[in-house]
């Protein structure tokens, strides 16, 4: 009886403790300022995407081009130059997505071409398709334009402070000229500073 007293204490002691212990979840703003750390962040990839598509779109000669027409544009995944390990594809799709929502650009999506030459071959040779009805090979369009992109950073830092330099640089090369029309740069800079109790 006595051990039953002791071991009915210990037992909600352990249950509080667990309770204690919970992992709560719950959702937060995609859109808010993240700031907790210096590495690259969600709200570093929205500032960039929102800051290239929108100097791409204003920039005169190219509001010229897309007021008659939709070129056909290529973008080449982001090319990482930092420290970080850094998901550059989901930068390159940000940038891609805001470019076609604005509706002035077609894009060729080259990471898809495997799935898609199957596709033809199966509707040519399978005999499951309509007769005339099967895509036929040739006849994509060529990109008119290739949109390329750089990540670097450059690190400072001392016995309490930790500097990161950003800067994102993004082109649009016209492939039948060579041309550069247009080109960009968004800097972001993020310091860390160490706190002691009582300072």
């Amino acid at each position: 009886m006595k051990r039953l007293i002791l071991v009915a204490p210990v037992c909600a002691l352990v249950a509080s403790l667990s309770a204690c212990g919970a992992q709560v979840v719950r959702y937060g703003d995609a859109q808010a300022v993240s700031t907790v750390s210096t590495d690259f962040g969600s709200s570093d990839l929205q500032q960039i995407a929102q800051s290239m598509v929108d100097s791409m779109l204003t920039f005169p000669p190219i509001v010229e081009e897309t007021s008659r027409r939709r070129p056909v544009v290529a973008i080449d995944r982001v090319k990482n130059k930092t420290m970080q390990h850094i998901d550059t594809e989901s930068i390159t799709d940000s940038i891609r997505a805001r470019l076609l929502k604005s509706g002035k650009f077609r894009f060729i999506d080259r990471t898809t071409d495997s799935q898609a030459i199957d596709e033809v071959r199966y509707q040519q040779e399978s005999g499951l398709t309509q007769a005339g009805g099967a895509v036929k090979f040739g006849r994509q369009l060529a990109p008119e334009y290739m949109v390329t992109a750089n990540f670097s950073e450059i690190e400072q830092r001392n016995s309490d402070t930790k500097d990161v330099y950003y800067k994102f640089t993004m082109s649009l090369k016209n492939l039948s000229t060579g041309i550069l029309e247009w080109s960009d740069e968004k800097e972001i800079r993020k310091t860390a500073t160490r706190s002691f109790f009582g300072q």
